[in-house]
């Protein structure tokens, strides 16, 4: 895998500026790089922290940042203990939509003497975590509130289902706000405090302003960009930083060459807005089309192709969905303009926990 450090660069410039200018604080997820360097880079670039989504992962990122909020329930007494502990050197928080959870991360604080700062994680409609009502974000953010150890900070938000073109995310977003705005009334009629208002997915991070009452955004691919967000609309090739550099290694079958980067490395996931596109965008081959992966064999159908990629080759591929592909390696090429390229440790590889 190489990175283009200019094109990284540029992504994070223009996010930060649309930060900016709307007054949103910005907290970019690691997910996608799982490097402390570009973490930093992050950092010095403005955003307030960074996210993450897993305990083991703020432990790393923490080398980055000294404020992380971890997107993700803190179920289970080993991941509770580890955040406990992270607390003790830098300021967290985490978003939760269980009392089950508040116990777990109660416990944990209480017995070390920390606080965690806590966000109610609301479902918006992507339906994956997250409490289903405005009355129960209240009941759970009274019982976080009651909790030792514990500090009521906000509510967490993710618009993963928001898509498509401006105009219709314009629609979308509407409703999004209706539906903040019934939260904000529940939540004031008890005086609970709502200083964050978390919002995630970049698909729809430049549209977050339309709900004037988000103030902290979490986009995450946007640092590196893949095919998935090329075809959604988001970005453009150009802006694509991470490419997987693979080798032609087979051309005996007709029509068909086969590269050394299978699901081991461009993962099973198709494309989201486009899922007849194969498995990634060969760059230098357009027409190309990855129809069929093994774990180390990837397809491609050149039938289409004026100009065929030739055994021994070099080929540049985009990933449907660049944050799994990165996970799934120990390092990567990073480089910048005009000097030699360096190899860097995706840090945060493999935390699951």
């Amino acid at each position: 895998m190489i990175v283009d450090s200019q094109v990284v660069q540029n992504n994070l410039e223009r996010m930060q500026t649309y930060a900016d200018k709307h007054g949103l604080r910005l907290r970019p997820h690691t997910k996608t790089h799982k490097s402390i360097h570009v973490g930093r880079l992050q950092m010095e670039l403005g955003s307030k922290g960074l996210t993450v989504a897993k305990a083991g992962e703020a432990a790393v990122m923490s080398n980055a940042s000294s404020d992380i909020m971890m997107a993700y329930p803190p179920v289970g007494p080993e991941r509770a203990e580890m955040l406990a502990e992270l607390a003790k050197r830098i300021q967290l928080t985490v978003a939760l939509d269980s009392e089950f959870a508040v116990d777990q991360l109660q416990q944990a604080v209480d017995r070390l003497g920390v606080t965690i700062g806590v966000l109610v994680d609301f479902d918006l409609g992507y339906g994956r975590t997250g409490v289903q009502s405005a009355e129960a974000s209240v009941a759970l953010a009274e019982y976080v509130e009651r909790a030792s150890g514990l500090r009521l900070d906000g509510m967490m938000l993710y618009a993963g289902h928001i898509s498509g073109s401006p105009e219709s995310q314009r629609e979308q977003m509407a409703k999004v706000k209706g539906q903040v705005d019934e939260l904000l009334t529940a939540w004031d009629a008890k005086g609970l405090c709502r200083d964050i208002i978390s919002s995630g997915s970049t698909p729809s991070a430049m549209a977050s302003h339309l709900v004037p009452a988000v103030n902290e955004i979490r986009p995450g691919t946007y640092v590196y960009n893949d095919m998935n967000i090329v075809r959604g609309g988001y970005a453009t090739l150009d802006d694509c930083a991470a490419r997987i550099e693979a080798t032609v290694i087979s051309a005996a079958v007709k029509d068909q060459v086969v590269v050394d980067a299978g699901s081991k490395t461009l993962t099973s996931d198709l494309c989201g807005p486009a899922p007849d596109s194969g498995h990634g965008y060969l760059v230098d081959y357009p027409e190309a089309r990855i129809f069929r992966l093994t774990e180390e064999h990837a397809q491609v159908d050149v039938s289409q192709c004026e100009r065929r990629p030739q055994i021994g080759e070099r080929v540049s591929i985009i990933p449907n969905h660049i944050c799994v592909c990165v996970n799934m390696q120990t390092s990567f090429w990073w480089s910048e303009p005009g000097e030699e390229m360096r190899l860097m440790p995706v840090d945060s590889r493999g935390l699951l926990v």
